[in-house]
């Protein structure tokens, strides 16, 4: 095979595919607003993807603060200004590391088993016998799947947020020996509520973006086994980046 003919195969592969996606994503966006609405689906998914996803949060948001204190620390000590590190650790949670690393950590554990279960549905045909009992797929699987994702997402980031705030002000006062006073004084002088805002804005498009993703992965999976374990990895590593992508547009927009 020439290398031409390997390019060509390769564009026209990934065009189809983007184009699948789009049409996908079309169909889930209208049917988000159509009844009836799964109820108990719904409150499930937001159980397995909040609830259930909630230490692993928990437990990076609060290294994150500790660790953005240490850095920032020894930056700033370099011209005296120690007494910043509170708040430029609080400025870069809430506008980036609590909406991008909530997300990944969500995609690493929530929109892969997504995909898993979607794809496991597909090959064993199961969807198939949805569609035959005049379920809607779409509505049944996906759509709870989605609000449940872009309504916990932002409430993770809090939590990681709250969290890694808590580190860094451990290792602040205690580790780096800042001022208690003067490490909150200059969080509650320099942070604002459109710091946060704009990080809970961030965190409900990335819940979407891994949400979507992830089912579209399962709900095109073909194969067997074998293509859903592939799906699962295709799954985590195309919301990931995509993620990534969609910080940096939200950020030059927002700011």
């Amino acid at each position: 095979m020439s290398i031409f003919e390997y390019t060509g195969r390769a564009t026209i592969a990934f065009l189809e595919e983007l184009g699948a996606f789009f049409i996908f994503f079309y169909q889930a966006v209208t049917h988000l607003v159509r009844p009836p609405l799964f109820i108990k689906q719904f409150f499930k998914q937001m159980e397995f993807i909040g609830i259930r996803s909630t230490p692993v949060v928990m437990l990076t948001g609060v290294f994150s603060g500790m660790v953005g204190a240490l850095q920032t620390y020894h930056g700033f000590s370099l011209f005296g200004a120690e007494s910043l590190v509170g708040s430029t650790t609080a400025l870069s949670l809430l506008r980036e590391l609590g909406p991008v690393l909530a997300s990944l950590m969500v995609t690493a554990r929530a929109g892969s088993a997504m995909t898993a279960e979607i794809g496991i549905m597909r090959v064993t045909q199961q969807i198939d016998a949805l569609v035959v009992m005049g379920v809607n797929p779409l509505q049944y699987l996906i759509i709870p799947r989605v609000l449940a994702s872009i309504i916990m997402m932002p409430m993770l980031t809090l939590i990681f947020d709250s969290i890694g705030m808590v580190g860094s002000y451990i290792v602040g006062t205690m580790v780096l020996d800042i001022d208690q006073g003067v490490f909150m004084a200059r969080i509650a002088e320099i942070v604002v509520y459109h710091d946060l805002f704009s990080g809970l804005i961030k965190a409900a498009f990335f819940g979407a973006i891994l949400s979507i993703v992830g089912c579209y992965k399962g709900y095109s999976t073909s194969g067997g086994a074998e293509g859903v374990g592939h799906a699962a990895t295709q799954s985590v590593v195309i919301s990931s980046v995509s993620i990534l992508i969609a910080d940096y547009i939200l950020t030059a927009i927002m700011f």
